[in-house]
């Protein structure tokens, strides 16, 4: 091997290498580190240098380097396993048809330089082009698909990744065999220095069938982000629907107190009425029982948890009688700030999708049931607090199952700069909510567009 060919392996694997690793840990949102890319670059050194000792099948090598880099973005970059193989397989197909696309040119025109002075120009120029068609492609894989999109619909997170990885091993395995059985990176001349009309065809229709191949893959990521934003737009349609069935009890359950109010208010000067005829006729007695009754009236127009939001002091109120009918301790030490810029429709989502699954695994677990509700103020944060009790034996991974509302819990922490926790220890539940009260209502606008 003599020292350009040399240099240009050592180049190419290094700058191959290089946007392998970026491409995963950019797909995966984790932060890039030196020592990463280093033990990357280092394994996939020493395994070029062993495969070609032992004169490995190219194949082979490929499903190694393959192997690698699902290796490091594993367990370095502590990814999971669909992730990983989705990151690896993507950036290893894209770097194949890249260097395919360019070498099927490069076949044609090949035995034509042999002997010219400017050959190692270029192939200098062709190993360039390769590697800007394989950045450009990156980048492009990069902005049409995003592991974000899956994260926001948990409950089909399973069946997503599968989805989009099959037809991408499909075409990764379609473009090993190509360039398996038709040629190698290493562009091969016969005794004659001209190609024949077949076999220039040739090598323009593998050029035309790598271009469709690339095409083809990013037709997937495209029909793979729509399904995402179909999903998404499901979810939040769910969550609309939940927020608007909240609102309309809350509607309806203002609508009655207010004329439990007014009614009281009507008859208030009879009350008192009453309350004087009995004081002047000296029955103090029955005057303090009739101003009991009056207590007990008046009691009921208001709600039994107040916390300063009448929308959390509605969802509260009916949720927790439920409890309570069931059996369910309920205590209840929350004050929501006056002005805090969460909208009440959000709030709904929250509390009634925490009070629900709180009654479900109350109802679930045999022994003292009970239900606590609390929040404090940090700083520019508030925190929302959700304990119950729970069966030892369920959800073991934390979460409770699918379609139980987190992520849209999830959702609305995340549209208020917050974020969503969920914590088991033994036969305890507990979910906290963060908020970003700083916000302003024309923050939100400005994030929703």
């Amino acid at each position: 091997m003599d020292y350009f060919t040399l240099f240009l392996n050592g180049f190419c694997l290094a700058m191959q290498g290089g946007m392998h690793f970026m491409f995963v840990s950019r797909l995966t949102g984790k932060t890039v580190k030196i020592r990463h890319i280093a033990l990357y670059l280092s394994l996939l050194a020493a395994f070029e240098w062993i495969a070609g000792k032992v004169s490995l099948p190219w194949i082979t090598a490929i499903l190694g380097e393959l192997f690698i880099l699902y290796a490091v973005s594993r367990f370095s970059l502590k990814n999971q396993r669909m992730p990983s193989l989705t990151g690896a397989v993507l950036a290893l197909y894209i770097s194949q048809l890249s260097f395919g696309i360019v070498n099927s040119a490069e076949s044609v025109l090949f035995p034509y330089l042999v002997g010219k002075p400017f050959l190692y120009a270029i192939i200098l120029l062709a190993t360039a082009l390769s590697l800007t068609i394989c950045a450009c492609c990156c980048i492009a894989a990069l902005r049409s698909l995003s592991l974000e999109d899956a994260k926001l619909t948990p409950d089909n997170e399973p069946f997503l990744f599968p989805a989009f990885l099959l037809p991408v091993l499909f075409f990764f395995a379609a473009e090993l065999y190509i360039m398996q059985t038709s040629y190698t990176n290493t562009v091969s001349v016969g005794s004659s220095l001209t190609l024949s009309l077949s076999e220039a065809g040739k090598h323009i229709s593998l050029l035309v069938l790598q271009a469709l191949g690339l095409g083809a893959l990013f037709c997937t990521l495209y029909a793979y982000r729509r399904i995402c934003h179909g999903l998404q737009a499901q979810a939040a349609f769910r969550s609309l629907a939940q927020a608007a069935r909240a609102q309309k009890t809350y509607v309806a359950e203002a609508k009655a107190r207010y004329q439990q109010t007014k009614s009281f208010r009507h008859d208030i000067k009879n009350h008192l009425s009453v309350l004087n005829g009995l004081l002047t006729s000296g029955k103090s007695e029955e005057a303090a029982s009739y101003l009991q009754s009056l207590s007990i009236a008046s009691d009921s127009l208001s709600f039994p948890f107040q916390t300063g939001n009448s929308a959390a002091d509605i969802l509260l109120s009916e949720k927790l009688a439920l409890a309570e009918a069931d059996g369910i301790a309920t205590e209840v030490s929350l004050v929501l700030p006056d002005s805090w810029g969460i909208d009440d429709f959000d709030l709904c989502v929250i509390f009634a999708n925490a009070l629900d699954n709180a009654v479900n695994a109350c109802k679930a677990f045999n022994g003292e049931k009970s239900i606590h509700v609390s929040g404090a103020r940090q700083g520019d944060f508030y925190m929302l607090k959700f304990k119950n009790t729970c069966p030892e034996n369920s959800f073991p991974d934390g979460f409770p199952p699918a379609g139980t509302g987190l992520s849209n819990i999830r959702t609305v922490a995340e549209k208020y700069h917050g974020a969503m926790l969920a914590e088991k220890s033994k036969a305890q539940f507990t979910l906290n909510v963060l908020l970003d009260i700083s916000l302003h209502p024309e923050d939100i606008s400005a994030q929703r567009t």
